[in-house]
């Protein structure tokens, strides 16, 4: 996903918005395509942490903006387990470092906790998708 140089801080909010609604999504998904327990209890812990950020976005943005924003799926989840841990995974990468940037862009301090801990949650939750991926080969 590219993100165009001239964005906003709430239109980069908007954005991670919608990321975190499309994820929380797709990791419902996930968990009922996933092989066993272990990994479909591991899903659901990150899709929980997704809806929390999720949640703490749209605060944010409500505080911003005085308005709510209507998130919307903007990426679609693959329907094969293999292809949607591949998606989730470089999805999660890439996050990490939109929400650091977003982190850089504000001056207040709890926007810049609120992403920099999200960003944090992020690389932890692509760990695990690299672990999935790696123990399928």
């Amino acid at each position: 996903m590219m993100y165009p140089y001239y964005r906003t801080l709430v239109e980069d909010i908007a954005t991670a918005i919608n990321g975190e609604y499309s994820a929380v999504q797709c990791y419902k998904k996930l968990a009922r395509l996933a092989p066993n327990e272990a990994e479909r209890n591991q899903i659901k812990e990150i899709r929980k942490d997704e809806k929390m950020h999720l949640q703490a976005f749209q605060t944010i943005y409500t505080q911003l903006t005085g308005q709510q924003l209507s998130p919307q799926v903007t990426e679609e989840c693959p329907d094969d387990y293999r292809a949607a841990i591949d998606f989730a995974f470089r999805d999660e990468q890439e996050t990490v470092d939109f929400y650091l940037d977003i982190a850089d862009q504000t001056q207040d301090p709890s926007i810049k906790e609120t992403f920099k801990r999200a960003a944090a949650d992020e690389q932890n939750h692509a760990v695990w998708f690299l672990y999935f991926l790696t123990k399928r080969r």
